[in-house]
């Protein structure tokens, strides 16, 4: 199973979606599979990662790996030849990079990192904007700057332990989305 992770506070969702269709990756974004576990009926995790998300924290590893790894095998168990992922907003610090380590040694090759590397005060706009019809309750200027926090103190060191390893391929997010996904096609175009 090859893998490609996506870090960054603030995402390009679009250019994700396109480069999905076109490479035939399974996105997989680990704070929808989040939302999605908050809002299931009767979910035991469903108040936590309301609590986690609202605050702008990272939720326990243990979770965010659980629902990964269940959506993974479910889109192999419906079809064998599904086996590319590219995991949005995962890890996001230590923890999550162990757990994963941990938990996927052997079965999945991460092949490199995404970085869409943004301006805080563009991310937190674009996320103001998005919140006016997404209705998701850390759309807000405090819990963004919350995650803004939390990203600069626990992800920045994964993306920069990544970056050691010459694994980032780093994109301007700051530009359009038809811009960032031609860099997007690039980079995936030289990485097959």
């Amino acid at each position: 199973m090859e893998i490609q992770y996506a870090l960054q506070g603030f995402l390009l969702y679009d250019s994700l979606e396109r480069t999905e269709e076109k490479y035939g990756y399974t996105h997989l974004s680990a704070g929808d599979l989040l939302r999605d576990e908050r809002k299931r009926p009767g979910s035991q995790y469903g108040e936590l990662i309301e609590n986690y998300i609202k605050d702008g924290k990272i939720v326990p590893v243990e979770i965010t790996i659980s629902l990964l790894k269940r959506a993974m095998d479910e889109t192999m168990a419906a079809n064998v030849q599904k086996n590319k992922f590219l995991i949005d907003g995962f890890p996001r610090n230590e923890d999550n990079l162990q757990g994963w380590n941990k938990t996927m040694d052997g079965k999945a090759d991460v092949s490199f990192v995404l970085f869409f590397d943004c301006d805080n005060e563009i991310c937190i706009n674009r996320c103001l904007e998005r919140g006016k019809s997404s209705g998701r309750s850390d759309d807000n200027r405090e819990s963004l700057e919350k995650r803004i926090h939390t990203y600069l103190e626990s992800t920045k060191p994964i993306i920069d332990l990544y970056e050691k390893m010459g694994k980032v391929r780093k994109v301007d997010a700051s530009k359009s989305v038809d811009e960032v996904f031609d860099k997007v096609v690039n980079i995936f175009d030289k990485e097959g």
